[in-house]
Formats: structure tokens, C-alpha cells, sequence
């Protein structure tokens, strides 16, 4: 089996090649052309996910999967949400996110959040769904040189190290992508 997975960040591609079973064949956007950016204008995650999805299998014909990840934190109405990538401006960029997001947080005591990812995915002319949710807190200052986003301020519930202090490994098995991931495994694996 050969699926598309539709992002352009490498971050994701490496996280998800690690979960994926050997005999599905992962391909990039990089590796069937695509170039432009694939839209991402729905006002919810999973409308996020799924535009993307069914954008690669309309304009390139894959059977193809394609997630949003939003962070949602409880005292900020859950905001970013799915503007978590643009909170702090279309630069796209983690440590002014990161910055913005501590400072709206400054006077709450509440500093709970969750991250949710959605994958969406487009196979045999179906459309399917898989969602991976990890809550956690959002820390008062950056920790850690791994990850990348928003892992350096947020620590999973029952950890004592933020996303960017553990490995890939570790964030993969307790993470909201990893748990999504392992959805969409299984759900191939029964095919």
C-alpha cells in the first residue's frame, strides 16, 4: 500500500514515518510534486484536516492522509486551536507563538491545555477520521531543545518534562499525534 502523507513539515514526516508499519509506503508531498501549499481555511481542526486531505486526492489522485493539530488552553477560551501554527502572525514562527501564548497566560493560575490532532484520512473513495488528544499544562518558561511548535512549554499530565525535553520516542507513545497515528494504524492493519 502507498499513502500520501500530506504535509510539508518534516518535523511530522519523521514523527509519523517512526509509527507507520514497514509495508505501507510513505510518501511526501515532495516526493509526487506537490509544491504549492495545500489549503488550510476551515475554522475547525478537523475541517482543516480533512480540506487537505481531500485536496491532495482531487488534485494528485493519492489515497492520502493529512492532520491538523491545534493547542487548546482552558483559560484562553482554547485558544491558539487551530490557529496554533499562526497565533502570533503569518511569519509561522514557534518562538513568537510561544511568547504570545506565555504572555496572554501571565496573570492565570489555570494553565491546563490539551493538544488534539485530527487525521483525516482519503482511502478507496472513503473518508475517515482518527483523533489523538493529550492534556497537559502549559509551564511558565521554555524547557528543552527537542520537538519543535509549541513542545518546549507544554508538559503531558503525570510528566515532569515539557514535549521538548523527552524523546522522540517517548512523545510519540503519550503523544496527541502518536495516539491519532496508532488509530489510523490500526484501522490499515484491518483492512
Amino acid at each position: 500500500m502507498t499513502l500520501v502523507f500530506a504535509t510539508n513539515n518534516l518535523n511530522k514526516l519523521k514523527e509519523v514515518q517512526g509509527l507507520i508499519p514497514k509495508h505501507i509506503q510513505l510518501l511526501s508531498l515532495q516526493d509526487i510534486g506537490c509544491t504549492e501549499d495545500v489549503p488550510e481555511t476551515q475554522n475547525t481542526i478537523a475541517g482543516n484536516a480533512i480540506q487537505k486531505a481531500e485536496y491532495i486526492k482531487t488534485h494528485y489522485g493519492y489515497d492520502c492522509f493529512a492532520d491538523d493539530t491545534g493547542l487548546e488552553v482552558a483559560a484562553l477560551d482554547n485558544e491558539p486551536g487551530v490557529y496554533s501554527a499562526r497565533y502570533a502572525g503569518a511569519q509561522r514562527d514557534s518562538n513568537d507563538n510561544m511568547d504570545l501564548l506565555l504572555k496572554n497566560l501571565k496573570d492565570k493560575s489555570n494553565r491546563q491545555a490539551q493538544f488534539k490532532t485530527v487525521i483525516a484520512l482519503q482511502l478507496n473513495g472513503e473518508l475517515k477520521t482518527f483523533t489523538g488528544i493529550c492534556k497537559g499544562e502549559i509551564t511558565k518558561e521554555k524547557h528543552g531543545e527537542h520537538g519543535f511548535g509549541y513542545d518546549p512549554i507544554f508538559k503531558a499530565k503525570g510528566y515532569t518534562k515539557t514535549f521538548a525535553e523527552i524523546s522522540l520516542d517517548e512523545k510519540n507513545q503519550i503523544g496527541h499525534r502518536g495516539k491519532a497515528v496508532n488509530l489510523l494504524v490500526k484501522y490499515l492493519i484491518n483492512l
